[in-house]
C-alpha cells in the first residue's frame, strides 16, 4: 500500500502535507526528527505521516533530486527550494519584462548541476513574435523551449502536457506571466498573479516561498520565490563547462584534459566558437560565470 504523502508548504514548524487519498494535513514533525540528524525538511519532500488527535511527519525519506540555493547569512551551508523535483521550468517573456539570457543561462546551469531536466517557456509571444529567434540557440542546444500566449491561448496544451505527471519546479523572473500560465492551463489552480512594475519594468515578487501545487493529471507544479533567489550554490569553476551541453559534447576533444577554454591552446570549445558551430553568446555566459566562480574561490 502507498502511504508516502508529499509536502506542499510550510511555515513555523507547520507542514501542509497531502496524503495519498489527496487529503491535506497540516502536521508537525515527530521530536525525534527534530533532534536527528535527518534531512531538514523541504517543500517537495515525499514522508510518511503518523494520524492520532492530529497528523505528525513521523519519517523523511531519501531524495532523489533538490533545487538549493545559499542559506541566508551563511555563504557555506545551504537551504533546499525544492525536493524531488523531475523538471526544472524557466519561464521568460518576450517582451515586459524584456528576456535576459544572461539570466537564463544561470538557471540552466543551477539544473544541470543538479542533474535536473529543464525547458523554457517564452511568454506573451502576442507581444513580439520575434521571440523564437532570440532562443534559437536553446532550441538547437536541446532544450525543449514552448512559445505561449494566455491572451491568445498559444502553446497552452503542449506546455501542459509537458508538465502532465511530473514535478516540475517553475521559475523564472518576476512579471513575466508564470502565475498567468498556470491559471490558463489549469483554471482551478489560483496562483498569485502580480503586476508589473511600470517605474523600473521588473515584477514585484508574489511568491514568498516555495509552494508546492497539485495538478489534475496527477503531477505537482512548484511555485518557487524566482531566478533571483537561487544563485550557482554548489557548483565549482572546475565542474562548470559539464554545465554547459555543447561544451560538455565537444570538450574531450581539447589537447589539454584540464582545459578551462578560455586562452588554452588547442581548445575545441573556442574553436566551435570561432567557426559558428556554437554560440558565441552562450560561450560569453560560460566566461562570466567561471570568473565569477573563480573570483569567490569555487
Amino acid at each position: 500500500m502507498n502511504d508516502v504523502s508529499v509536502v506542499l508548504s510550510g511555515t513555523g514548524g507547520v507542514w501542509r502535507v497531502r496524503d495519498p487519498d489527496g487529503v491535506v494535513h497540516d502536521a508537525s514533525m515527530r521530536g525525534k526528527l527534530k533532534d536527528g540528524e535527518q534531512l531538514k525538511l523541504s517543500v517537495g519532500d515525499h514522508v510518511r505521516l503518523e494520524r492520532g488527535d492530529s497528523a505528525r511527519i513521523a519519517e523523511i525519506l531519501p531524495r532523489h533530486s533538490a533545487l538549493a540555493r545559499r542559506s541566508p547569512g551563511n555563504p557555506h551551508a545551504k537551504r533546499v527550494v525544492a525536493a524531488n523535483v523531475d523538471q526544472v521550468v524557466v519561464v521568460f517573456a518576450a517582451v515586459k519584462p524584456e528576456p535576459n539570457v544572461r539570466m537564463l543561462d544561470r538557471f540552466l546551469v543551477v539544473a544541470e548541476s543538479n542533474d535536473i531536466a529543464a525547458r523554457i517557456v517564452v511568454n506573451k509571444l502576442d507581444l513580439d513574435a520575434r521571440a523564437p529567434a532570440m532562443f534559437a540557440d536553446y532550441e538547437r542546444i536541446g532544450y525543449p523551449v514552448h512559445y505561449t500566449s494566455v491572451k491568445q491561448r498559444i502553446g497552452l496544451d503542449a506546455l501542459g502536457a509537458a508538465l502532465a505527471g511530473r514535478v516540475s519546479a517553475l521559475t523564472g523572473p518576476s512579471g513575466v506571466g508564470k502565475s498567468s500560465l498556470m491559471n490558463a492551463i489549469y483554471p482551478g489552480l489560483d496562483l498569485r498573479v502580480g503586476a508589473i512594475s511600470e517605474s523600473v519594468n521588473k515584477g514585484r515578487h508574489t511568491t514568498v516561498g516555495a509552494l508546492m501545487h497539485p495538478l489534475p493529471d496527477g503531477g505537482y507544479v512548484v511555485d518557487t520565490p524566482g531566478l533571483r533567489e537561487v544563485g550557482i550554490w554548489g557548483v565549482d569553476a572546475a565542474s562548470l563547462a559539464r554545465c554547459f551541453p555543447e561544451i560538455r559534447a565537444v570538450e574531450g576533444e581539447c589537447r589539454f584534459r584540464d582545459c578551462r577554454h578560455i586562452s588554452e591552446p588547442g581548445c575545441a570549445v573556442r574553436a566551435a566558437v570561432e567557426r559558428g558551430a556554437m554560440s558565441g553568446e552562450r560561450y560569453e555566459s560560460y566566461v562570466r560565470l567561471l570568473g565569477e566562480l573563480e573570483g569567490r574561490g569555487e
